[in-house]
């Protein structure tokens, strides 16, 4: 079986003082300075969008009607030791308006057929948690 493309994203980076990212679709333009936190705050806003897309598929799997949107929070860290780079990532997880123990059975299913979380799977250090709902 072929695998069929959904989605393609291409942007294009310049570093420096006057650096900047833009992607092909005109959708991101951003200045960007060195150094700078760009590619954790991308890595952790393309991640947490993707999660909440997995969290209503996993949701319809299950034949689940989530009453609100899910949110989700990512930290991602660029951490050194030893004299190296790595990533660490937590994702801090809301399904509100259905019982907590259904929203950790929905994300962790989330997280298995999320395609970020596949991708980084075994390859840093993620922690995911779900919260309970703030009612106000």
């Amino acid at each position: 079986m072929t695998a069929k493309t959904i989605y393609s994203g291409t942007t294009h980076n310049v570093g420096g003082a006057n650096g900047y990212t833009r992607s092909a679709d005109g959708f991101l333009d951003l200045q960007l300075s060195d150094p700078h936190p760009a590619a954790e705050n991308f890595f952790g806003a393309a991640w947490s969008g993707c999660f909440m897309g997995a969290i209503g598929l996993a949701a319809a799997q299950k034949k689940v009607t989530l009453p609100e949107a899910p949110s989700v929070d990512a930290t991602i860290d660029l951490v050194m030791e030893a004299g190296e780079f790595f990533l660490r990532a937590k994702l801090d997880v809301t399904v509100p308006g259905i019982d907590i123990d259904l929203a950790r059975e929905l994300v962790d299913h989330a997280h298995e057929i999320c395609p970020y979380s596949k991708a980084t799977r075994g390859n840093i250090d993620v922690q995911v948690t779900v919260l309970e709902p703030a009612f106000a």
